[in-house]
């Protein structure tokens, strides 16, 4: 059975962060897929396609990794997709505690699926998309913060 490991978030924008656990995670999976879900209550800043696209071009030479959206539960697309674990990167110990409670969770709902955590390098730990959002609104300089070349495709 091939590994697949779906990745999800809402990636507004996509951060280093998201970039090096995607990275970390390649050797244990056959496939990432990076799911983006869309949540009704939120408001973005980068549309759905801008999103889709910046992450497909930081993933263009890399077939193992797919890109994908839903607007469902995130167990509904593992089953749509057929992946059999969740991707979750933690930053620290109160990611922990929050991705833990929704890996429980997703467990209850759908026990085939297991949750892959991955530590985020320590040089990127104070990195969160919510920040970087606020930066870029803000008209600050965000490239620091997100893959090579992103501001320039957005």
């Amino acid at each position: 059975m091939k590994k697949i490991a779906l990745f999800p978030g809402s990636f507004d924008p996509f951060t280093k962060g998201h970039f090096s656990i995607v990275k970390k995670a390649m050797p244990l999976f056959d496939k990432i897929v990076i799911g983006i879900g869309e949540n009704s209550n939120k408001t973005y800043l980068f549309s759905l396609e801008q999103r889709i696209n910046f992450i497909k071009h930081c993933f263009k030479t890399t077939p193992q990794v797919e890109v994908g959206s839903y607007n469902n539960l995130t167990v509904d697309y593992c089953r749509e997709i057929g992946a059999n674990y969740i991707l979750r990167g933690l930053r620290n110990s109160v990611d922990f505690g929050f991705e833990r409670n929704i890996a429980q969770m997703n467990h209850a709902m759908m026990p085939s699926v297991e949750t892959v955590f991955i530590v985020t390098d320590p040089e990127l730990s104070a990195i969160s998309s919510t920040i970087v959002r606020e930066i870029i609104r803000h008209n600050g300089n965000a490239s620091e913060f997100v893959p090579h070349g992103m501001l320039d495709i957005i």
